[in-house]
């Protein structure tokens, strides 16, 4: 037995137990004080790596011009445009191409790669996930659509057939129409069928303010696309920026023919596209510029029209075929009586006419429903005027 035990073993009953209160309170304290050491402990780990961080040198970016003999590399600073050559390791050598961005340190030796760096604006245009359209859900179009995936789909999917021929797929291909009769519909459902990267854009996304901003996303977005081969880029209302080049004197025409001309370089650069399939669409045809129509750039140049009865017919089957439908509804009737009328308000057309029975609170959409939706919707929409877009 200890000498404490033993003063506590002597000390009367009410001085033993404030002993042993006050022993539990200083083994609590140590505790206490031991969790604050370990705080303590982890803030000045932190301050330390904060510190060597302040003090270390920082890395400036470049981009790799060219990969030369002997280990050596010719760089270009990002910023101030200084070119020079430095030697790298080995390893290093053989993982190193045209085109990579670097790090490197105030003796302008690579410290490490940085791969790639792309603009936000690029990067948001990259679907994560490919599109749920199918070739059936799009009405009518059949010959269209079969250009289309012999010109984006198969050379994707099937390139040894075009190898075995001899022949070059074509390079690009332009959708043209009038608003909503199902471009941007086919062009989803190519990218799901040939299971490629889809990058979307639109062309009013390119039109920017301050000079070489619209041709730098065009280089960036191509360079994307060949990361992500094979890839299927979606360029939607080009004619925002293919329209035909004026001299009026302004800057942003200028901004805008200079964005132009950089997607004119892409198309029908010297460089190979590899794996990437070219889609436009646009509205306005007579607006674009002849050289973005020439062949080598857009080799095909399809017109999507209003749909014939045949194909208003196939698109309200697709659009009512969750529907509940009365007896008296015939949809060929329906076909009939929506004539000049796109994909688009057919569809508007079917939901009216779902709203017009959910506000009787009917069980089913009957007859008078679709014919007060037909009005609603050609009252609302005018009928097109087609000679544009011949």
């Amino acid at each position: 037995m200890s000498d404490m035990d033993e003063t506590i073993g002597n000390t009367p009953g009410s001085e033993h137990d404030m002993l042993t209160l006050q022993i539990q309170d200083l083994k609590a304290q140590i505790l206490d004080y031991k969790l604050k050491n370990e705080l303590l402990e982890k803030e000045l780990l932190q301050l330390r790596k904060e510190n060597a961080q302040l003090k270390r040198v920082p890395l400036f970016v470049a981009a790799v011009v060219d990969v030369l003999e002997n280990g050596e590399v010719y760089l270009r600073q990002q910023g101030n445009n200084q070119e020079y050559v430095t030697a790298v390791s080995e390893k290093l050598h053989r993982t190193l191409k045209p085109g990579m961005k670097v790090a490197v340190n105030n003796t302008l030796s690579i410290v490490k790669t940085i791969g790639n760096i792309f603009d936000a604006r690029v990067r948001v245009m990259e679907l994560d996930e490919q599109p749920s359209v199918t070739f059936e859900q799009v009405g009518g179009l059949k010959e269209e659509i079969e250009e289309v995936r012999e010109a984006v789909e198969y050379p994707l999917t099937k390139p040894e057939i075009y190898e075995r021929v001899g022949v070059e797929p074509p390079k690009g291909i332009l959708l043209y129409g009038p608003p909503g009769t199902g471009k941007t519909l086919i062009a989803k459902a190519v990218a799901r069928q040939s299971q490629a990267r889809f990058i979307r854009m639109s062309g009013s996304e390119l039109v920017h303010k301050y000079i070489g901003e619209g041709a730098q996303l065009v280089r960036e977005l191509f360079i994307l696309a060949r990361e992500r081969a094979p890839a299927i880029v979606f360029i939607d209302e080009i004619d925002a920026i293919g329209s035909m080049r004026t001299n009026d004197g302004t800057s942003g025409s200028a901004e805008v023919q200079r964005t132009l001309m950089q997607l004119l370089a892409e198309m029908d650069g010297f460089g190979n596209r590899g794996n990437v399939r070219i889609m436009a669409a646009t509205n306005r045809i007579d607006m674009l510029d002849p050289a973005l129509l020439r062949p080598g750039r857009f080799d095909r140049i399809i017109q999507v029209p209003l749909p014939d009865a045949g194909a208003r017919l196939e698109i309200l089957k697709i659009h009512t075929a969750k529907m509940s439908l009365s007896d008296d509804v015939e949809l060929s009737g329906l076909a009939e009586l929506t004539e000049n009328t796109t994909g688009a308000e057919l569809q508007a057309i079917c939901r009216e006419a779902g709203m017009m029975a959910i506000r009787r609170d009917a069980d089913a959409v009957d007859r008078e429903d679709f014919l007060a939706a037909i009005k609603k919707v050609k009252r609302e929409v005018a009928a097109p005027d087609s000679r544009m877009y011949l």
